[in-house]
C-alpha cells in the first residue's frame, strides 16, 4: 500500500481501537443491557447504571456518531433525547447467548492493555505474563466470547460432522474436555447429547470453580464435572471415548506432553478432536483478517501466557497445521487430520492413533 493508503488504514485502526474502548465502557456499566428494553434519556440511563450523567450523555452521543446506538430526535434538547439499541444491534452488544455477541472481546482487549507495562517487560526479558496475572476480566471475556459457539454451533454443526464422535456421544459415551476453561464446551456437549458424560479438566482453579457453577445453572451438573488437574503430572486411571481440546493447544507450554496424556486416556477406538485457529498453512507476509487477528491475540495474550512457564515451546496463537502435525507425531499419534468442518475462525483436527 502507498503512503496515503497506509495513513487511511491506521486512521481506521485508531477509530476501531477507541470504539472498542467505548464498547468496554458500555459493558462495564451495563449500558447496552439497560438500553435493550427501550429508549431512555441520558439521565434515565445514568440513574440506572450509576454512571455520572455528563459522561453518560457523552457516551451516548459517541455511540450514536459511531452508528452503534440510535437516537429518536437528534435535534432535541440533550436532556430529553431518547436513545436505544436498534433491534439488529441487540445480539451483538447485549445478548451473551447470541453467536453474534461481540462485547466480551472489548473486555478481552482492555484486560490485555491493562497489562501493557508487564507485557513490555516480558518483551524485553523474554519472560511472560501468566493467565492469572491478566485477571478475572480476561478469564470471563475469553469464556463469554466462546460461550455462544459452544452452546450452539458445537452440538448443532461441528460434532455431528464427525460421525464417530456423534455416534459415541449419542449412545452415552464419556468425554474428557482438556483445557475446558469456564466449561462452556463441556456444557455444550452435554446439552447436545443428553446421554453423554463429560469431565472437564483445567489447570486454572478460578476457571474450574466458575465452570462448576455454570454447569449447575444449566442443570447438567449430574453429567458434567470439572477438575482442577494437570493431566501430565497427575495422570488419570480411566479412559474416555472422546478427548477434546478446544482452542487451547497453542497456549500450552508443553503441548506434546499434554497430547501424549490425551493419548493415554483414550479408549480403544476412541477419537481425539482438536479445535484451533484457522490460519493459513504458511506465513506469506500480508495475511487475511483471521491471521491478522490471531497475531494480535498472540502478541498481547497467548504468547506471553505461554512464555510465563519455564521451558515453554512458545507456540503462540498462530499454530499452523504443520506445527500441530509435528506435536501430534511426537506425542505418539499418526499425525493430525484436518476435518471438513467449515468455520471462518477455527480449524478442526482428528488425531489418529498410531496403535
Amino acid at each position: 500500500m502507498n503512503t496515503e493508503e497506509l495513513g487511511d488504514r491506521l486512521f481506521a485502526s485508531l477509530l476501531g481501537c477507541l470504539d472498542i474502548m467505548s464498547v468496554y465502557v458500555g459493558d462495564r456499566f451495563g449500558l447496552y443491557r439497560l438500553l435493550r428494553p427501550g429508549a431512555l434519556t441520558s439521565h434515565e440511563l445514568a440513574a440506572a447504571s450509576g454512571m455520572h450523567p455528563r459522561y453518560t450523555q457523552e457516551w451516548l452521543e459517541q455511540q450514536c456518531v459511531a452508528g452503534f446506538v440510535a437516537v429518536d430526535d437528534a435535534g432535541a434538547d440533550p436532556a430529553v433525547r431518547r436513545y436505544g439499541l436498534p433491534p439488529g444491534h441487540v445480539p451483538v452488544f447485549a445478548d451473551p447467548d447470541s453467536e453474534a455477541y461481540f462485547t466480551a472481546f472489548a473486555r478481552l482487549a482492555a484486560a490485555a492493555v491493562a497489562q501493557m507495562p508487564a507485557l513490555l517487560e516480558a518483551y524485553r526479558t523474554g519472560g511472560g505474563v501468566g493467565w492469572a496475572e491478566f485477571g478475572a476480566q480476561m478469564r470471563t471475556a475469553q469464556a463469554e466470547g466462546n460461550r455462544p459457539l459452544y452452546l450452539h454451533s458445537l452440538g448443532r454443526d461441528w460434532l455431528p460432522a464427525v460421525p464417530e464422535i456423534h455416534a459415541a456421544l449419542g449412545r452415552g459415551g464419556a468425554v474428557a474436555d482438556i483445557g475446558c476453561g469456564e466449561g462452556w464446551s463441556s456444557i455444550g456437549m452435554a446439552l447436545a447429547y443428553p446421554k453423554a458424560v463429560v469431565h472437564g479438566y483445567d489447570v486454572d482453579e478460578a476457571s474450574v470453580l466458575a465452570a462448576t457453577e455454570h454447569a449447575r445453572s444449566y442443570g447438567v451438573d449430574g453429567r458434567v464435572t470439572f477438575h482442577h488437574r494437570d493431566l501430565v503430572s497427575q495422570p488419570l486411571g480411566m479412559t474416555y471415548d472422546v478427548v477434546t481440546a478446544f482452542e487451547c493447544i497453542h497456549d500450552l507450554p508443553d503441548p506434546v506432553a499434554v497430547l501424549a496424556a490425551a493419548r493415554e486416556i483414550l479408549a480403544p477406538g476412541g477419537t481425539v478432536l482438536v479445535m484451533d485457529e484457522r490460519v493459513p498453512e504458511a506465513f506469506n507476509g500480508p495475511g487475511d483478517p483471521v491471521e491478522h487477528l490471531m497475531y494480535n491475540f498472540s502478541m498481547f495474550v497467548c504468547l506471553p501466557d505461554s512464555m510465563s512457564h519455564t521451558d515453554s515451546v512458545a507456540t503462540g496463537t498462530v499454530m499452523r497445521p504443520a506445527t500441530l502435525e509435528r506435536y501430534a507425531r511426537e506425542a505418539g499419534f499418526k499425525g493430525a487430520e484436518v476435518l471438513p468442518i467449515e468455520n471462518d475462525m477455527f480449524r478442526f483436527y482428528r488425531l489418529p492413533s498410531a496403535d
